[in-house]
């Protein structure tokens, strides 16, 4: 008997595959396409066991797709630039280009073991000078066409290491690299205008019907429409040039319980406050310590200065509010103005309370009143004005903004606008490893975008020779003369390069096009985004539901704008999947200080609950996400070396419906091998078997091999790839009982393999050999199910006797009501039962149940 040896079998079908050329993605007018893509990872240094379950979504229904008749695209390439490789460089000393293609190196050895179905011949990484010089091309298209412009704008600063911070990068204020105070400082930025396209990019998320519903919902609130009131209040004892105070609300139906107005730190009259007031400027510069975000604003502690103007309110003049420069206050979201009602607002409640302003209900109920001077928030519910436009009875909520919107217009008091939370994408960050922004500073010219035949503006790698110092703080670019000293592409002149570089999520915005001819000497070749795009399934993690896909589907717009895509491309993923996380136990033991000492799974004994070096008992924490610093991660090239790569493929996609987490357990692992082998046990038996044909025994086996059929295709379809994995546990265990022929178990093995193919691709093919298939699995067509083995010709009922189960018959499916009771009757069970007596009755549910009642 021929034993199942993954590590030699795996090896020599990825040999053969790749000799072959199977994977290949070729543009063929006479066959439909699929595009399945994964979200490509950044280089780190390891794949783990998330990667392996979402390259195996991916491929599951890449081999599907090829052996249905299409022409596959699946590709693969690095999300390159970034901080990591930097800080790396700062750390460890080296440079990021050789830290970053190192990583790739030994991750693309990691993936090339699990046999996925990819097109290598396209792989590319975003740092690739050919890749981010056409990025470069795009930019100047773009700014040509108006989609990227410049402007000051409010970023966090760190004074330290000289550079600017994301949110993320602020942590208690301070920079998370050098502890420095960060600063809220204006730097002067460059800009995608996604702003443009905030009605459509809204509009179009209810076309998007295969994507998850709550990440159109997550895209929807980002890009935040709201229809509000803007109006002016006049200020009292303000300076010359600030008569007026612009305020946008979308709540105006609460106007009349305002009882301040407040702007932001960045406000133009904030900052002509504070170069006359000591005292102002130290506030606002308090303000600026913390972050941008509008999670670092909410979640501060609210402050405030009064800065002793007033304003008069637009319903009564008579009525003067105190003007507040408040930290809360985003200048990059309506006016950079507000007037708070703290009776119906949280926040501004929080802010009132503090500074003793007064809280006055706008509304009352319909029976009883608000209490004065609390918070109550207001639901969409029937309410009176106490203080408002109208005496009636209305609705809160929108129907009390329109009826507050038409007031205010209809008296000439503000007017009706809808705007929305989307912010412009600012793409410059102050770091070397980045796509150079192609821009030249020239002092006759102004900013004069580089010439294309000049492209790609590449990163230099070192400086005169020698190395670049990533240990001095700030952007290297900055201080290389040699790259950053250049002449002007339009008069000669000597001018400066911009030193600013991409933000990264620029790279991955195009990436998906760039597949499609990723050799092309421009962004895209027509012929093959033609026929190419969509991506038809995308697959990737939830992480990624707002910026990435939002800024994808903006750059797909403006590629089409700018002649790089054709129109059916502006939405550039057909059907998204966001799969769950791979999990597993924590385990951990305390040190001296009772301070968490974590430990790899490889280290503990997990039925002893002891490590194995020593024998002390481990604490062990329910899964968890894998996390390299908790150390409960599983080596997928362990897995691989131990039980193959098709164990580690399978189980992945056995336990949880894909879109749920999975726990990964090393007695599931090694159950999942073990069933393998069993299948590869039952084809070596078949193999060589010779037993003749039994008629009823072919037929049944035929029949449950076509109903795997039927239910593994759904389940495919349906992404439901734990149920196509029960479907295959199912048709093992029949095969194994099965009494059927050896023809009729070739043909249900060799049907079998098929079905197996897309999740454990390797066995499949062995399978498929080992019974006389003709060249690969994987490029024999899908089995069809056949209509006529999937209709039921009998059926088992159930026999209760007096409300409990004790026997089944099974019989023709149209078999006439008398004939099954006097099947019943003779039934043993029923027999014993009667001890001779009649039933008191006996019911006959066709096609269903039996109920004897004694």
């Amino acid at each position: 008997m021929a034993r199942y040896e993954p590590s030699q079998s795996e090896t020599k079908w990825q040999e053969a595959w790749n000799e072959a050329d199977l994977f290949a993605a070729r543009r063929d007018p006479t066959k439909p396409k699929y595009y399945v893509l994964e979200m490509f990872p950044y280089p780190s240094g390891r794949i783990h066991m998330g990667h392996v379950r979402n390259y195996t979504m991916g491929d599951v229904v890449a081999r599907y797709k090829m052996a249905k008749g299409f022409s596959v695209l699946h590709p693969m390439g690095w999300d390159a630039f970034g901080m990591p490789a930097e800080n790396a460089a700062m750390e460890q000393g080296g440079h990021p280009k050789d830290w970053t293609y190192g990583n790739i190196a030994v991750m693309k050895d990691q993936m090339k073991p699990l046999g996925l179905s990819i097109d290598w011949s396209r792989e590319f990484a975003t740092c690739d000078p050919d890749y981010y010089g056409q990025q470069q091309a795009m930019f100047i298209d773009m700014l040509e066409a108006g989609l990227v412009y410049r402007k000051n704008a409010v970023v966090n600063w760190d004074p330290v290491d000289m550079t600017v911070l994301a949110n993320e990068q602020v942590i208690d204020g301070k920079g998370w690299r050098s502890g420095a105070e960060v600063e809220r400082r204006e730097l002067t930025q460059w800009f995608f205008k996604i702003s443009d396209y905030a009605e459509e990019l809204l509009e179009a998320l209810d076309n998007l019907k295969d994507w998850p519903e709550k990440v159109r919902l997550m895209q929807a609130n980002w890009i935040g429409k709201s229809r509000g009131l803007q109006f002016a209040f006049s200020t009292v004892d303000a300076p010359e040039g600030f008569d007026r105070l612009e305020v946008y609300t979308t709540r105006p139906d609460t106007l009349m319980g305002a009882s301040f107005a407040a702007i932001s730190p960045d406000h133009p009259l904030a900052k002509h406050l504070e170069r006359h007031d000591p005292k102002i400027a130290e506030f606002v510069a308090q303000c600026r310590a913390g972050g941008t975000t509008e999670e670092a604003i909410e979640t501060a502690e609210k402050l405030g200065m009064d800065t002793g103007i007033r304003v008069r309110h637009p319903l009564d003049t008579e009525w003067e509010l105190p003007v507040y420069i408040a930290n809360f206050i985003l200048m990059d979201y309506g006016t950079g103005a507000i007037f708070g009602c703290p009776a119906h607002d949280a926040r501004d409640f929080e802010f009132a309370t503090k500074y003793g302003l007064p809280i006055t209900p706008v509304f009352e109920p319909l029976e009883g009143e608000y209490p004065e001077g609390e918070y109550v928030p207001l639901k969409s519910e029937k309410v009176r004005y106490v203080r408002g436009f109208a005496g009636d009875e209305i609705q809160t909520g929108e129907e009390g903004v329109a009826t507050a919107i038409a007031f205010c217009e209809e008296n000439g008091i503000g007017q009706g606008v809808t705007k929305f939370r989307l912010r412009d994408w600012g793409l410059s960050r102050q770091r070397y490893w980045g796509c150079p922004i192609p821009v030249v500073h020239c002092e006759s010219c102004g900013v004069v975008p580089e010439k294309k035949e000049n492209l790609p503006v590449e990163l230099p790698y070192d400086e005169g020779g020698k190395p670049i110092d990533f240990g001095v703080p700030g952007n290297p670019l900055d201080r290389h003369p040699t790259w950053r000293d250049c002449a002007c592409p339009k008069c000669g002149a000597p001018a400066k390069r911009e030193t600013d570089t991409m933000d990264t999520f620029v790279d991955s915005s195009w990436y998906y096009a760039r597949f499609t001819s990723p050799h092309a000497a421009t962004p895209t070749e027509a012929a093959e985004a033609e026929y190419w795009m969509n991506v038809d399934q995308y697959i990737g993690g939830i992480e990624h539901a707002i910026l990435h896909l939002l800024y994808s589907r903006f750059f797909a717009r403006a590629m089409h704008k700018t002649g790089h895509l054709p129109p059916k491309a502006i939405e550039p993923f057909n059907a998204l999947f966001t799969q769950g996380m791979v999990t597993h136990e924590i385990y951990l033991t305390r040190d001296a200080k009772n301070r968490p000492v974590y430990h790899l799974p490889e280290e503990v004994d997990r039925e002893a609950g002891t490590l194995r070096a020593t024998g002390e008992k481990v604490e062990i924490i329910p899964s968890a996400k894998m996390s390299k610093s908790k150390k409960n991660v599983v080596d997928p090239m362990n897995i691989i070396a131990e039980f193959g790569a098709d164990t580690a493929r399978f189980f992945v996609m056995s336990d949880s419906p894909p879109e749920r987490d999975v726990e990964w357990t090393a007695a599931g692992a090694e159950a999942t091998a073990k069933f393998l082998a069993r299948v590869h046990r039952i084809a070596d038996e078949i193999a060589t078997s010779d037993a003749p044909a039994n008629e009823a025994e072919d037929l049944a086996l035929m029949k449950a091999t076509h109903k795997a059929v039927d239910e593994l295709t759904k389940s495919i379809e349906g992404f439901a790839f734990n149920k196509a994995v029960a479907t295959l546990y199912g048709l093992t265990n029949t095969l194994s009982k099965s009494k059927a022929g050896t023809d009729a178990k070739r043909d249900a093995m060799k049907l079998m393999a098929q079905l197996m193919a897309p999740m454990v691709p390797h066995l499949a093919e062995e399978v498929w050999s080992m019974l006389g298939g003709d060249g690969f699995v994987i490029a024999a067509p899908w089995p069809e199910a056949d209509p006529a083995l999937l209709v039921e010709d009998s059926v088992t009922l159930p026999i209760q006797i007096n409300g409990k189960r004790r026997a089944e018959i099974s019989v023709p499916k149209d078999m006439p009501k008398e004939e099954v009771e006097k099947l019943v009757l003779a039934d043993e069970a029923v027999v014993k039962a009667l001890a001779g007596g009649q039933p008191k009755k006996l019911i006959v549910v066709p096609g269903r149940i039996v109920n004897v009642v004694i």
